[in-house]
């Protein structure tokens, strides 16, 4: 029988349970039970397959059928959402009396994951609240939203910091003089490391060099100009592109009359959203990068991939300095000139050190729940 860590871990997302895979797979190693607590942002249940970790042990609300209960809308629904979620998180930690609860990034479940297992809201709590990928800043509050205000909401309710990077252990350090804060590099290292090799092993790569597209972002989903900015670039690719689409960025696109122009596109293949398997072998193999999202950009370090970033500010900006990290700021005329120097290898991949550290630092944040 395992023993019982006594560490809860709460997760509402598909990335965030990407994330935070590594800690439960190191924890079942050592023969140690946790519980896992999902608020029901995303649907879990694929994903726990997927990655062969146990099915949650509570399930804070009913999962949603499509990839995500909110898509891009910030509501009056969300917003309640997220006042219950950190009341029914408080009363179940309250029952569960863990000795460490872990939460991963910047999502409303995060936010919600922080507050109600804060000092805040239970003055006489026992135990130690963990914000796993802490100090990520973007500067600004509208890039992205709402994530840039939950993750600072999350810094602020947690006892202890694990920052990414020497940026992010800085910006913490400069911020909060009385918290822990301990710099273990980011776990999405050892995320895509495990599952590319399982991937591998049975996979097909795609026949000749090709991009890959990954667009979700709630800032540019929003705003017709920015999407019709992005099929302008898309269009200027000049090699074959694949495309798994987010059923939110279908919305907005078939919203936007865009769908049926971008499908005329005889080098883009546009398919189902993918499970992250086959979205790592992807990645992995392809030529480059086009992207508004966040870890996508840490995994493009990982597998050393030129990554275009259609976005205005990052919270990652460790990843510019490598040389193969691009911030276009939407400027539509630059980000094709861009792709077409990277197509013609006129933008090479040199030597660097990973900002967010080397395979096998999920280690290190075990060593310090001990």
């Amino acid at each position: 029988m395992k023993k019982h860590s006594k560490i809860a871990i709460i997760i509402g997302t598909k990335a965030e349970l990407i994330k935070c895979m590594p800690i439960m797979k190191e924890l079942e190693k050592k023969g140690k039970d946790y519980w896992f607590i999902h608020t029901g942002q995303h649907p879990m249940g694929p994903a726990c397959l997927e990655f062969k970790i146990k099915k949650p042990d509570f399930i804070l609300s009913p999962e949603p059928t499509i990839s995500t209960k909110f898509w891009s809308k910030i509501s009056r629904v969300a917003f309640i959402w997220n006042i219950e979620m950190i009341l029914k998180i408080r009363r179940l930690l309250k029952k569960l009396k863990p000795k460490y609860v872990i939460y991963h990034g910047d999502t409303m479940s995060t936010s919600s994951a922080a507050i109600g297992s804060s000092v805040a809201l239970n003055p006489k709590k026992t135990w130690k609240n963990v914000h796993l990928e802490a100090g990520l800043r973007s500067g600004s509050t509208w890039e992205p939203f709402p994530e840039e205000i939950s993750r600072r909401i999350s810094d602020k309710y947690s006892d202890i910091l694990l920052a990414v990077s020497d940026l992010t252990e800085k910006i913490l350090k400069k911020s909060y003089k009385n918290k822990k804060i301990i710099k273990t590099g980011n776990t999405i290292v050892d995320s895509s490391d495990m599952i590319y090799k399982i991937s591998k092993k049975t996979m097909k790569k795609i026949k000749g060099q090709y991009a890959l597209i990954n667009l979700h972002r709630h800032e540019n989903l929003r705003s017709k100009k920015r999407m019709h900015q992005i099929a302008e670039v898309i269009k200027s690719i000049g090699i074959k592109a694949v495309w798994p689409l987010h059923d939110n960025t279908e919305y907005y696109l078939k919203k936007y009359n865009l769908m049926n122009e971008l499908k005329g596109i005889k080098n883009l293949e546009i398919i189902p959203l993918v499970d992250y398997f086959t979205f790592i072998f992807l990645l992995a193999n392809c030529k480059y990068l086009i992207t508004d999202g966040g870890s996508i950009q840490e995994e493009s370090l990982v597998f050393k991939k030129p990554c275009v970033l259609l976005r205005k500010k990052t919270e990652r900006p460790e990843g510019l300095k490598s040389g193969f990290n691009f911030l276009t700021g939407m400027d539509v005329n630059n980000t094709k000139k861009l792709i077409k120097k990277i197509e013609a290898n006129k933008i090479k991949v040199k030597k660097f050190k990973n900002p967010y550290g080397e395979v096998g630092l999920t280690k290190k944040i075990i060593d310090i729940l001990k």
